[in-house]
């Protein structure tokens, strides 16, 4: 049986900036909003370096997927923007060591800015762990 649509906000994540949540599940599928490079506490890492950036995005999309109750290894696709083409080296080397062997899809798009001034946002999409 597919499962009912499910709102789920994650309180080991950063406070929401918008109307939204941080993920959703429905269908048997975890749906995670953007998530840019801010702490739990609401600290915006703008003036940071491109690794920390990547680092806190990463870490934000793992939360997502704690409070979802699934894994790395059930993500299905993850989409990234980043403010600088050039950074692309730098992302597929910490985002590799981040998930390991599993290989979801993955789009990195280049686009001229993100909000606060950040360097880097990504949302993903996952299954729900049976």
């Amino acid at each position: 049986m597919i499962s009912p649509f499910i709102q789920s906000h994650t309180p080991d994540n950063n406070p929401h900036g918008g109307h939204y949540s941080h993920c959703c599940t429905a269908g048997g599928f975890v749906f995670i909003s953007g998530q840019l490079p801010i702490t739990k506490e609401g600290i915006k890492l703008v003036n940071v370096s491109f690794e920390e950036q990547v680092k806190q995005v990463l870490e934000n999309i793992n939360e997502c997927l704690i409070s979802a109750n699934t894994t790395r290894n059930m993500l299905a696709q993850i989409r990234v923007y980043i403010t600088d083409v050039d950074n692309w080296p730098i992302f597929d080397k910490i985002y590799a060591d981040w998930i390991g062997g599993h290989k979801p899809a993955r789009a990195v798009l280049n686009v001229p800015q993100l909000h606060y001034g950040v360097a880097i946002e990504a949302e993903a999409v996952a299954l729900v762990a049976s």
